[in-house]
């Protein structure tokens, strides 16, 4: 007998209850992502502070003499500085030029670097660049296909 009254006394959280605490744990959950995206989007956007890109590329035929003019910009907010510059025929077989200087070129946040490499190319080829700042920063691959 006295399980039938323990049974019969004990009575279903009510409906708003029920609704309130939905509410409280769907609120709770949306607080935790937002604190944990803004957290990590902050750091993936610091890490990103330079951010090279192709602004034009050039084939000149000066006299016999065979150049390529490339510009190299940089988006991001971090200044970089230009090391190495390769040119080649396909992706895997670029080979480092000697025409770029040998200090490294300097590319500040926001600008456009210029500079001149002698490479004997041909009419309608399609080739392969790849151009490395910094170490520990993402290199600038792009490829271009020469005037016909």
């Amino acid at each position: 007998m006295t399980e039938k009254r323990i049974f019969k006394s004990k009575k279903a959280i009510s409906p708003i209850l029920a609704t309130l605490l939905l509410i409280v744990i769907a609120v709770a959950a949306i607080v935790v992502t937002y604190a944990w995206l803004t957290t990590y989007m902050g750091s993936t956007t610091g890490q990103a502070g330079v951010l090279p890109y192709k602004a034009n590329v050039n084939f000149i035929d000066d006299d016999g003499v065979k150049k390529i003019a490339i510009d190299i910009g940089n988006s991001g907010t971090s200044n970089t500085q230009i090391v190495a510059a390769y040119v080649g025929t396909s992706a895997s077989t670029t080979q480092s030029l000697s025409t770029v200087p040998s200090t490294p070129i300097s590319l500040n946040a926001g600008s456009i670097v210029s500079f001149n490499v002698t490479y004997t190319w041909t009419a309608g080829d399609i080739y392969h660049f790849r151009v490395v700042p910094e170490v520990g920063q993402l290199a600038l691959t792009f490829q271009e296909q020469a005037p016909q």
